[in-house]
Parts: structure tokens; C-alpha cells; sequence
């Protein structure tokens, strides 16, 4: 099988929350971003996931928004990092990807598994666009999940008049033959 390691630096995991601010004719996306995404992603010989060996990791202490105090109260109170530092995504099954993936141009595909916010584990699927080039893969994969599904609170503030309750992860990463 071949083994592919996350590259941190080339890879990255972000939440979209819309929200309505006080002050503000339009809602508009609270956006937080994090480089700190580790794991890897392992294929039996077949070119199969090989779903036991392929964990994706992110370190939800370094996310950032473009306020510092909204990026304190999210990791304080609604992922609540001090007792849930990460988050995770256990890819169990592959629809529709190629096997292997293509030497050049993009494959898009649905991956399903085990995805861990905030200390409950939920089955979600997440649309993947991914290429290989060589030993590289490059990708992105997008879901979309509520507050609710991870047993957390909506976040609530002053200036924030409303948050709409869906949050769209997207996860953009790099990984690397072994």
C-alpha cells in the first residue's frame, strides 16, 4: 500500500460561521483558520483507504478569526480546547474516487468516517476534490454540520445579533508519499 503524510505548512483547516453583527446591513461569515493539521492518509495496495491507519488531526488552540476576541470566547466556550484541544476526521469509506487517483487532473468524490469536535464522534461525509502529482497529493474537502450535531453551544455576544447554526468546515491539505 502507500503511505501519505500530511504537510502542515502546505495545509490547512478552516470554519465558516455566518453571523449577523450588530451595526451591520448584511450578515457576513466569521471565518477561522488553522495550518496546524497533521495525520495521514494510508491505501491498501488495491488503492483502496485503508481505513484503520488514515486519521487527518487538527489543534483547534491555534485557530484564528480576524478578532482575537471572538477567536478567545469560540476555543473558550464553544469548542471549549481546554478540555478538547482537537478535532479529527477518520475517513472509513471512499465513493467514487478513482483507484488509484489520477497522475494528473482532478478527481472529485465523497469520504465518510468518524469526524471528533469537541469530544463527540459523528458520522460525516465530506465532498473531496483531489489530484496527484507524483508523490503529492493535494486536496480539499468541505461538509457541513450544526452546532447541535457536536453537542455545542451557538455562540452568543453583545455585537453579535445572530449565528446562524451550521458551521462549513473545510480542510485543504498536502500530504506527501512515505
Amino acid at each position: 500500500g502507500l503511505s501519505f503524510k500530511i504537510q502542515s505548512e502546505k495545509s490547512s483547516a478552516t470554519f465558516r460561521v455566518n453571523e449577523q453583527l450588530a451595526g451591520r446591513d448584511l450578515p457576513n461569515d466569521a471565518v477561522g483558520t488553522t495550518k496546524a493539521v497533521s495525520g495521514q492518509l494510508v491505501f491498501a495496495p488495491d488503492g483502496t483507504l485503508s481505513p484503520d491507519k488514515s486519521l487527518i488531526l487538527v489543534d483547534l488552540n491555534t485557530l484564528k478569526t480576524d478578532s482575537g476576541s471572538r477567536d478567545n470566547y469560540f476555543k473558550r466556550n464553544t469548542l471549549e480546547v481546554e478540555k478538547f484541544p482537537n478535532a479529527s476526521f477518520a475517513p472509513s469509506k471512499a465513493e467514487g474516487m478513482p483507484s488509484p487517483l489520477p497522475a494528473s487532473g482532478e478527481a472529485s468524490f465523497t469520504m465518510t468516517g468518524i469526524t471528533t469536535i469537541h469530544g463527540v464522534q459523528k458520522e460525516v461525509t465530506w465532498k473531496v476534490t483531489a489530484k496527484r502529482d507524483g508523490a503529492t497529493i493535494t486536496g480539499k474537502a468541505t461538509a457541513t454540520v450544526t452546532f447541535g450535531d457536536f453537542g455545542m453551544t451557538i455562540p452568543r455576544a453583545a455585537a453579535v445579533l445572530s449565528v446562524k447554526d451550521e458551521i462549513r468546515l473545510e480542510i485543504d491539505l498536502s500530504a506527501t508519499a512515505l
